[in-house]
């Protein structure tokens, strides 16, 4: 009976390295994002000459919200592996984040609800600075910004939540 048990205890703890495809496939969605991100680069120096304030203010938010996608994937990908799978064994000249073996699954959580109020934010922002409709299309833009304003305020209300019931159950156990 006992080896039954050693047997089913390690492979429930080796089937911890099933996530690591998962973290590949996050890495190569990573690279898809700085793909994305030169190519949008490249068409703002192109156009930029004829571009209008708003489309540079645009593409400059289009830009800013795929790097707090890029940064949320990073911080998934390194911290979720560490948390979950295996140390990371930076030895040499090799670099480890300062915040990486700090953050628990509850705290990455919470970063992520905040990076997305901050992407939410930029999408709002986005959809005000946009032209508005004609006189016909009035209603229908209005509500599209009233909903757009809804779900954001939930991402914010929903992160604050977080936050707090957070702060409740682990204030005390990170204190120790």
């Amino acid at each position: 009976m006992k080896l039954i048990e050693t047997l089913l205890e390690r492979t429930i703890l080796l089937s911890r390295w099933l996530l690591a495809p998962l973290y590949l496939a996050l890495i190569a969605v990573l690279v898809l994002f700085t793909v994305k991100a030169v190519q949008e680069a490249i068409h703002l120096f192109q156009v930029i000459l004829s571009a209008s304030e708003t489309d540079l203010i645009l593409s400059v938010l289009a830009m800013i919200d795929m790097v707090l996608v890029a940064n949320l994937l990073v911080m998934v990908i390194l911290s979720s592996y560490e948390t979950f799978v295996s140390a990371l064994d930076t030895t040499g000249d090799q670099e480890k984040p300062s915040w990486l073996g700090k953050i628990d699954a509850a705290t990455i959580k919470i970063k992520l609800a905040v990076a997305i109020v901050a992407i939410s934010s930029i999408h709002l922002l986005r959809a005000f600075m946009t032209t508005q409709p004609q006189n016909s299309d009035i209603l229908l833009w209005n509500n599209h910004l009233f909903w757009l304003v809804v779900i954001h305020l939930t991402f914010v209300v929903s992160a604050l939540v977080m936050a707090f019931i957070d702060r409740i159950a682990f204030a005390q156990h990170r204190a120790h």
